[in-house]
């Protein structure tokens, strides 16, 4: 029972209501009924075109078919952007960004250099700033990837994803799962974000770091089995 007790307190850690402050991202209702934030990754592209048709004309601008980008978000003439996506308000997309589609990208967002994004949810203030690959996955407010940090979103077996926890695993249902990253989340550089990663806010991942499972709230990530917590 004890055991028990310990698992449904990582689950609760892992839902939607503890990773993210929801006012922080115009896809807050993107997350209606999901109890955790990988749920919504095969919603996303619907959710985009449902609600870059009702974003104000003053604001947005429609660019080529399915891409909406705020005028107050400055985007590079080598930037690539594929639909469906939406860029916010003063968002910065940088020289040769390349976004495959199924993308929300915050306000005040960063995407940079040789960046790629593919079915993502960026919160506002989100940084991805310099040759970060970032797919099927949701990153929250403030989160920030160092240059050349990862999300890997396939096992090499092909084989579903399971979020590894201590206490036992938990079945996603999804072959593609990048990292689900909490709120003022510090991803190292030259790190590897597993399939399955759920890092909780307010954590710090050591540079060249390979994560798999999760790592929970308020901690710092050394190495595989030395997290310890943040003073």
């Amino acid at each position: 029972m004890e055991d028990m007790g310990i698992m449904e307190g990582i689950k609760k850690e892992l839902t939607v209501q503890e990773l993210y402050d929801l006012d922080e991202t115009i896809a807050g209702k993107l997350f209606d009924g999901a109890t955790y934030p990988w749920e919504v990754l095969a919603k996303i592209s619907d959710f985009i075109l449902e609600l870059g048709a009702t974003l104000s004309e003053e604001e947005y601008e429609k660019r080529g078919e399915n891409v909406w980008v705020a005028k107050s978000a400055t985007v590079a003439p080598t930037a690539y952007i594929n639909g469906p996506a939406i860029i916010g308000k003063n968002a910065e997309v940088r020289h040769c960004a390349f976004i495959r589609g199924n993308a929300i990208v915050g306000e005040g967002a960063v995407v940079g250099n040789s960046t790629e994004l593919k079915n993502v949810v960026l919160f506002n203030k989100v940084q991805v700033p310099h040759y970060n690959y970032v797919g099927d996955s949701i990153l929250g407010y403030k989160a920030h990837m160092g240059a050349g940090s990862i999300t890997s979103n396939v096992k090499s077996d092909k084989k579903l994803v399971l979020v590894k926890t201590p206490d036992g695993n938990i079945e996603t249902g999804r072959k593609k799962f990048g990292a689900m990253i909490g709120d003022n989340v510090e991803v190292g550089c030259g790190s590897i974000l597993n399939p399955g990663s759920v890092i909780g806010r307010e954590t710090n991942i050591y540079p060249l770091s390979s994560v798999r499972g999760y790592v929970p709230a308020g901690s710092i990530y050394k190495k595989q089995g030395e997290v310890v917590e943040k003073v």
